[in-house]
């Protein structure tokens, strides 16, 4: 996730880390290099017509109501993740501290609370699909072969916990409070792997792709004629706008990824390891920061 303060003059105009520019130039600049071929056709040869400008305020009307519903499906998509994620942090910390209520034994917590540590991790490595992420195995252990990691690290806190219940380790309005919690941490595991295993539409994404090129490549019809040689510029401008919502939406709608406008699951992890580590008395870590406005 970009982290940034409100963007000066400068940065206007030239901040790239942040920018969806680096994904959409390649367009852009094909898109500008037909228009101005297409303004010298016209110019010289006559090969194009000169259209009226109406049809394509309509057609651009019909592509900003479909660029604002995908954008719009996609940010939901991406708040729900981060609302989500920060039920799990607060569910967890909420965990910790009803272990120290309710089980005397301190191996018990402790054993307890690493295997939060390694749910967290492999829920993010799980999500992210990073098959061999080492965190998440020296966590894990012998759970990160699983097919599941992250539902095998919750079946052995919940076992963990029905055995002391047994054992009498830990009374049962304890154990039914722990159980509870591990309830709504499978809530938001589920959540995320919802939204992570059903992306948005397909057809969504190839209306919006196929419309905005063909009303790009169309549009120097309608300004040979008036703009003349600033056709290319208003072409780049228009191609930026539409191509550049359309881009930020397709990172949006996959909150789970590594990309610049991904959820900062890395940081989310290790605010969760600096919220466990008093409860196993050891010295909480840095929380991360952003490296050149970039927050992992």
């Amino acid at each position: 996730m970009i982290v940034r303060d409100t963007p000066s003059r400068m940065d206007l105009l030239f901040a790239l880390r942040g920018s969806i520019v680096p994904a959409v130039a390649p367009s852009i600049v094909v898109l500008v290099a037909i228009s101005a071929a297409m303004v010298a056709g016209h110019q010289h040869w006559g090969l194009f017509p000169e259209v009226d400008a109406t049809g394509f305020t309509v057609f651009g009307i019909a592509l900003s109501l479909f660029l604002g519903f995908r954008n719009n499906a996609a940010y939901d998509r991406w708040w729900e993740a981060r609302k989500l994620w920060g039920g799990l942090l607060a569910d967890l910390r909420s965990f910790a501290r009803e272990l120290d209520m309710f089980v005397a034994d301190e191996a018990l917590r402790h054993s307890l609370l690493r295997l939060s540590l390694a749910f967290v991790h492999t829920h993010r490595a799980h999500l992210r699909q990073i098959p061999d992420d080492p965190q998440a195995k020296a966590l894990a252990g012998d759970l990160a072969s699983t097919p599941h990691p992250p539902d095998a690290v919750l079946d052995r806190m919940a076992s963990t916990i029905g055995e002391a219940y047994r054992s009498g380790r830990i009374d049962g309005f304890g154990a039914k409070a722990l159980q509870e919690r591990l309830a709504g941490v499978t809530l938001a595991q589920t959540g995320s792997q919802r939204i992570a295993t059903t992306p948005l539409p397909y057809v969504y994404s190839l209306l919006i792709y196929r419309t905005t090129y063909l009303y790009c490549l169309l549009l120097p019809l309608a300004l040979v004629g008036p703009a003349g040689w600033m056709t290319p510029l208003f072409v780049g401008i228009v191609a930026y706008a539409l191509l550049g919502l359309a881009e930020v939406s397709e990172e949006l709608s996959h909150p789970f990824g590594t990309t610049q406008n991904a959820l900062p699951l890395d940081a989310i992890c290790r605010a969760v390891e600096v919220s466990l580590a008093p409860h196993l008395g050891e010295p909480a870590p840095e929380q991360l920061q952003a490296k050149n406005f970039y927050l992992s």
